[in-house]
Parts: structure tokens; sequence; C-alpha cells
């Protein structure tokens, strides 16, 4: 942040006494002082235009005057913004203990008989003019610091969460690097797919999608309290739980997850007007202790979370189909039975030893209450005959070597029947080409996640798979292959 200058304030002396004779002989005793700047004021009615104009730094006020009852003008100063927290000192013929303790109790700073002495009087001016300087100047600095928080907040507002901004600006050490341990929910999200959309797309248009999506679930994210930790492409990184930790951030966060994958709708009807494809998010959410804090450098620092909660996090994510919230048994078990569950999947990730369990979460109860739409019972279309297949298995979000083949037996609006004579293990990612009854090649870019493994009454193997993504041209063909006219028109903008 810039440095700025506080305004250099002069020490300035307004007097208002009815006696010319006493205004020459205050100016005499300054005119030494070539950092006092002297105004005098005769009519006391105008000591309030003459303050506002000459901003004095101690008014001097004689207490008897014709014009005005003097402890009444010590009230009427006090009264103004213009002079209320200016030092006052008023001046008396003689010392009279009850008058003096009268002009304290309405504000009065200090009390001296005039004419005071030459080096007693600079003395006073001196100490409380000082003392109003650096009142103005703390205020000056407080206004400055105000004026440039609001701009921090304005600008890096777009990038990071309010609570991060918070922790920056009021925190001593916010920009100190480390961290400390701290339970924390992590979420993942991505778009299904979203790869093979954006080699079919001009570079604006698929930045456009992006921003069209990131706009809508950065939204809902902050009104969950959470924190944006990255946007990676078309994945979404958020915590719960840091920098500030709340009693329920597993909940919020599964609160939050359910309302993203509702506003997919309006994503798509966005996306639908602007003329781009149809996109599903798949979100994996864990709940673990990570280390949080600054991490980087002294040249570029980043708030985040550290630690293998968050690769869990994504693997996680990486198991879902879209519209699909899959959570940790730490998650589950932080939300208090407060879920609506489906599926509950046994995985091995990579990196860990032994298998977890990841459940489907459909709901959550409570004050968020907020569920997903029933899901639509499935009607199989029998494809007769089967359309034929080849695939290759994805490692992570690259394509194996090895081609195989297959056929798809039956068809519903997002799912097939895929028979091979090589396994495809549950959750595992495909990518196949379709050919048409000619064998004619339709497309190369179909991706899907093995969902189900069916017992078969050959040796072949028989698996579900839900499309992760397809294009156009598969979604028409798909289209004019089942018979029911709803069927059709789901996946034709599916």
């Amino acid at each position: 942040m810039e440095s700025f200058a506080l305004t250099r304030h002069r020490i300035t002396v307004l007097l208002i006494d009815d006696q010319a004779i006493i205004g020459q002989a205050v100016q005499r005793l300054l005119l030494s002082e070539a950092d006092i700047d002297f105004f005098y004021c005769q009519d006391p009615t105008q000591a309030i235009q003459q303050a506002i104009h000459i901003q004095p730094t101690v008014i001097l006020q004689d207490l008897v005057m014709p014009e005005i009852e003097g402890l009444s003008l010590v009230r009427y100063l006090r009264a103004h913004p213009a002079t209320c927290y200016v030092p006052l000192i008023v001046l008396s013929s003689k010392e009279e203990a009850n008058i003096k303790a009268q002009a304290f109790a309405l504000g009065a700073n200090d009390y001296l008989v005039k004419l005071p002495d030459k080096l007693e009087v600079i003395a006073r001016i001196r100490y409380h003019s000082t003392a109003y300087i650096n009142f103005l100047q703390r205020n000056e600095a407080i206004r400055e610091l105000e004026k440039a928080n609001r701009l921090i907040r304005s600008t890096f507002g777009r990038y990071l969460s309010d609570d991060i901004v918070d922790t920056i600006l009021e925190s001593p050490g916010g920009m100190k690097l480390g961290g400390e341990k701290r339970v924390v929910t992590v979420m993942m999200t991505d778009l299904r797919g979203f790869t093979a959309i954006t080699e079919q797309l001009p570079a604006e248009s698929v930045v456009a999608m992006i921003n069209n999506y990131l706009e809508i679930m950065t939204e809902i994210i902050l009104r969950y309290q959470g924190t944006i930790d990255e946007f990676i492409g078309d994945a979404i990184l958020a915590i719960f739980g840091a920098p500030i930790e709340r009693h329920d951030d597993a909940q919020r966060a599964v609160a939050c997850a359910l309302e993203m994958q509702l506003a997919m709708r309006e994503v798509n009807q966005r996306n639908q007007v602007a003329g781009y494809p149809e996109v599903e998010m798949g979100i994996g959410i864990n709940t673990g202790e990570l280390v949080v804090g600054n991490v980087g450098s002294n040249k570029r620092t980043k708030y985040g979370v550290v630690g293998r909660n968050v690769n869990l996090a994504s693997r996680i994510e990486s198991y879902t189909v879209g519209g699909q919230i899959l959570v940790s048994n730490s998650t589950h078990q932080a939300c208090n039975n407060l879920l609506t569950v489906g599926e509950q999947i046994e995985v091995l990730p990579k990196g860990m030893q032994t298998p977890i369990t990841v459940t489907e979460v459909l709901g959550i109860a409570g004050a968020f209450n907020i569920h997903l739409p029933q899901q639509e019972t499935l009607h199989w279309h029998p494809l007769t005959p089967p359309l034929s297949v080849s695939f290759y298995l994805l490692e992570g979000k690259y394509s194996g070597i090895t081609a195989y083949s297959g056929e798809l037996l039956c068809l519903t609006e997002r799912r097939a029947v895929l028979r091979t004579e090589q396994p495809c293990h549950h959750l595992s990612n495909l990518k196949l080409s379709l050919l048409d009854a000619q064998q004619q090649l339709i497309s190369n870019e179909v991706y899907a996640k093995v969902t189900e493994e069916r017992s078969s009454q050959t040796q072949a193997y028989e698996t579900v798979i839900t499309f992760t993504s397809v294009p156009a041209q598969v979604k028409q063909f798909f289209a004019h292959l089942l018979p029911d006219t709803s069927l059709n028109e789901t996946i034709a903008h599916a």
C-alpha cells in the first residue's frame, strides 16, 4: 500500500475579545514566534465564521464582552461542529474559582488571567495546539487508512473472500507467512466433460462459459461463508472453517453444494441463450485436519490450505457424475444426521492404504432444508441391434493406449448398458467412439463413467455407464433411438 503524507498544520491562534488593546497586546506577545499565526476577532458574534475560515488550533476567549456573555460563548463554541474540539483558553480579568469551574464544566481547556506572562501564554498555546494537531493528524491517518482499505476491498474482493481480506487488514500479522492446524471442510467442484467442450469452441466462448459458471457459483459460496481458495480452470476449491472457524462448517458446505447443484439450471439457461452447450457439475466434500495460513514467499503469498485432506476431497470429486455430490464419512458425521443420502460407495483413493466409504447427498434438513429434485425412474430402451463402440480406459485426465470394443445394449436419457470382453470396474472413466448401424463413426468424443457392474449370463462383462460428456451430434442420434417424445427432449438438452 502506498504511503501518504499528513497535512502540515501550523499553530493558529484565534483571539476573541471586544477590546482592541487586548488584541494588540497578544499580537505583540506572539510577534517573535515565526511558527505561530495570529488572528483577532473583536465581534464575538462573528467568531464562528472566522473560525471556520482560518481553522485555529487554539482559541483564546474573553469572558466579559458586551454582545454576549462569556460562558454562553463557551457553550456555543463547544456546540458548533467547527469548533467543538478546538482547545479553548478562557481569559478573565481576575481569578474567580466559581467562574473558572463553570468554564471548565462547559468544556474550556484552560484558564488565564489577562494579560498573562509572555512565556506562559506561548507555552500554553504550544501545548494545546500540539495536542490538537496530533488529534487532527490521527483522524487524517484513520481516514486515509479507511480509504486504502476500501480500495483494497474493492480491488482484492474480486480475488479473495471478505474473511481473508479482513484477516489481512485487521491482523498485525495478517500477511506473515505461516499457518496452523485446524479442522476444515474442503469442497472441490468440477464440470463434467468440459475439457472436451473447450476443444470444440473458440477461446472467447470458453472463457465466457467459465465466467458465467464461476459468477453464479462464487455468489453462492460467499453467501454460505465459504472461502474460495482457488479457481483451477473450470474447477473450484473452496474451504469452510478458515480463516474463521464456525460450529456448522460441514453443514454449510453441504448446503452450499446442494444450492450450487440447483443453480446449474440457471447456468445452463444462460448457456442456452448464448448458444453454448449445457454442462453438469460434480462435487466432492471432505472434512479433516489441515494446515491453513499464508503460503508462498515474500514475493508472492496466498492464503490457502495444505494437507492430505485437500487431496482426498479432490479424489472424492473424481468419483462423481454430473449433478452428484459425494461426501466423506467425516463430513457425513459432522452433519449430525441432517442429510438425506443416496448410495454409499466403497472406494480406494490413490495414496490411501485402506478403502473409504463415500456417500451421495440428496438433501439436508434443519435450518437449511435444501433438497435435490427427486430422481426420475429409469426407462431402459433395448437397442436392436446393439450399437458398436470402441473405448479407452482413462487414467486421470489422460486416455490409455489400448482400445477395447463393446456394444451398447440398452439406453436411457443419461445412461447405457455396455457389454464388453474387457472388465470395466466401478467408477472407471471411459472415452468412447460410437458407430451407427452401418459401422460409420458418429463421434469419438463421448465420455462416461461406470456407475454399476452387472452380472452377465455370458462370459462377457456388463456395466451401466453414465454419460459425462456427449457431443451435440450424439445427443441427436440418441434422441432418435428413444421412442418416448419426453425422453427425446430430455436427452436432446442433457
